[in-house]
């Protein structure tokens, strides 16, 4: 939450408009909810970041069994109508765990190594129209619409 918020106000001072943003990352329960807001950069890499991320997990979880690699991406949505005014957030999240090994090449980061709870299947299979309807993001984001379409519009 704290990371959308910063995006809304840095955007909403140089913009002077209503503002919209939006973090997220994945959180493994074995790990103490890590990575979490270092998902982006959970590995030292200088090439390759999505590839060093996910090896840098399955590293972490190694010879873990399923029950113990249980897993979940959340996003957050920061609403601020303007500087210096009350924001709102919207979370979205999806459960589901890390496999042991990648499997597809659909979506990005680590959507080859998590298995959705939802689909009963890996986001790195997944078509995109499936992903999208049980995503972090976009269930935060319908979240967001909803109010703004009840309370804004």
């Amino acid at each position: 939450e704290e990371n959308s918020r910063l995006k809304a106000e840095y955007f909403a001072k140089r913009s002077g408009l209503p503002t919209v943003a939006e973090d997220s990352g994945i959180e493994v329960y074995a790990l103490g909810f890590k990575p979490g807001v270092r998902s982006k950069r959970f590995a030292l890499a200088t090439e390759n970041q999505d590839e060093a991320n996910n090896n840098e997990l399955l590293r972490r979880l190694a010879g873990l069994p399923p029950e113990r690699r249980k897993a979940r991406y959340r996003a957050s949505v920061c609403y601020l109508p303007r500087v210096g005014r009350p924001h709102r957030h919207f979370d979205g999240e999806t459960a589901g765990k890390i496999l042991d090994a990648p499997e597809g090449t659909g979506g990005f980061g680590y959507d080859p190594i998590f298995f959705s709870e939802d689909l009963q299947k890996p986001f790195g299979i997944a078509a995109p129209d499936e992903k999208h309807s049980v995503s972090h993001r976009g269930r935060a984001f319908r979240a967001f619409l909803e109010w703004y379409n009840a309370n804004i519009v």
